[in-house]
């Protein structure tokens, strides 16, 4: 251990050993830098995400990179590198198919941990849907790789008794892929699979029949957040006489999606009976009406666009709203619907309907009529074809998310989304 010296995070003092990791002295002093890749065991570091950029003394990079130093000046929480290190993360999530709600690992997923902790409700960037191999070949394993960050823990930390690397990088830049030998991964016990999922920070590396979903609450990233200052939550309070607010009125619609955001709306309860006097429904399935009556203050719309009806009625929803909120994963970014996008659409109405299991014998027909509205090549997230206001993530979101953010859209109620609220499955 090297002499202690002092040097500043944010203007802070902070005493450390000289020659400490950066990222390490950070989080013993309770400052969040958010990392895929670093391990305080591996060194020299990785520094192969870039989640952790910092500043140094004027210089942006990598914070696991940094050996703490006398009279060092470390920059972290700017608004500039606030929002580089958001991205950087969204360009993961845009890159890979990260489809939260259907992966084993969430909830104990890092990537996805990392996102909460800045609070990310949607990517800046298109999603590209690549169809990536999913390695089903491996003994233990099942190796996604559409899921892989490419922060190359597993190379450095997965061996076998005799010293073996089980993986490794192949290809350079963007087209580096995951390799994984075959012959040595066999040779690997349940308890080093094991360690090798856990090891990796999204969902790449799977064991077969150990990867389980657990319910929430149980699993490692659900109900509290590695920020101090994250849980300082403010209640929304309306005083004594809520009839002191002013009227407002709200349109709901569900496009390609489940309508499972509209019953996560009425799980607010009693609480809904108060909403009543304060909001007036105008076109939602949740009174039926069906065409507007009038502009309305706010649009909530669930789900995103795979035919033409939808983008119909998206725009027009647009034109009629004064606010429009994305409202689930769906509707942010294609959500589960969107897993068509990784094949073309003439391979899944092939596969839906000339391939599959009918019930009227010998009925082999893609259906085609005028009055049918038409398949889109793929499933689009509502802001690729409107302007979107506002975005509330979760599949579903909570309901008291949702309402938080509706109240303080419409009245200007100061709100906080707890951290167990803001989820992506």
């Amino acid at each position: 251990m090297g002499k202690e010296i002092s040097f500043t995070i944010d203007g802070q003092e902070i005493k450390a050993f000289e020659g400490e990791n950066l990222v390490t002295v950070a989080q013993r002093n309770g400052i969040y830098i958010p990392s895929l890749c670093y391990f305080e065991h591996i060194d020299p570091p990785l520094g192969s995400c870039r989640v952790c950029t910092c500043k140094v003394n004027g210089k942006t990079g990598p914070a696991c990179m940094e050996k703490v130093y006398s009279d060092m000046r470390v920059e972290v929480n700017t608004l500039e590198l606030q929002d580089i290190r958001k991205a950087v993360t969204e360009m993961m999530f845009a890159e890979g198919n990260h489809f939260c709600p259907a992966c084993e690992k969430s909830g104990n997923c890092d990537l996805q941990h990392v996102a909460y902790e800045m609070s990310i409700a949607s990517a800046r960037f298109p999603h590209l849907f690549k169809d990536r191999l999913i390695d089903y070949e491996p003994k233990r394993m099942v190796i996604h790789h559409n899921r892989c960050v490419k922060c190359m823990r597993c190379v450095e930390e997965v061996f076998t008794d005799d010293g073996q690397r089980v993986f490794s990088a192949c290809g350079r830049g963007n087209e580096t892929v995951l390799g994984i030998d075959y012959e040595q991964e066999a040779k690997l016990s349940e308890e080093q699979a094991l360690s090798a999922m856990q090891i990796c920070p999204t969902g790449a590396i799977l064991v077969k029949g150990q990867s389980l979903s657990l319910p929430f609450g149980d699993r490692a990233f659900d109900l509290k957040s590695v920020q101090k200052n994250r849980e300082k939550a403010q209640e929304v309070d309306y005083g004594s006489d809520i009839t002191t607010l002013e009227k407002r009125t709200i349109a709901t619609i569900s496009l390609a999606g489940c309508f499972g955001c509209h019953m996560s709306m009425l799980d607010i309860d009693l609480e809904l009976v108060d909403l009543l006097d304060l909001v007036e429904f105008n076109k939602s399935p949740l009174n039926d009406i069906k065409e507007f009556t009038q502009q309305c203050d706010i649009g909530l719309i669930e789900g995103g666009c795979c035919n033409t009806e939808n983008i119909e009625v998206l725009r027009e929803f647009r034109k009629k709203c004064k606010i429009l909120v994305a409202m689930g994963e769906c509707a942010i970014w294609g959500g589960l619907p969107a897993m068509r996008n990784t094949i073309s659409l003439e391979e899944c109405l092939e596969e839906a309907y000339l391939n599959s299991v009918t019930t009227q014998e010998g009925e082999y027909t893609i259906p085609y009529h005028e009055d049918l509205p038409k398949i889109l090549d793929k499933v689009y997230p509502c802001s690729e074809i409107v302007k979107i206001d506002y975005y509330i993530p979760g599949c579903p979101p909570s309901a008291e998310h949702i309402w938080k953010v509706v109240k303080n859209l419409l009245w200007g109620k100061d709100y906080s989304v707890l951290y167990a609220e803001f989820k992506y499955d």
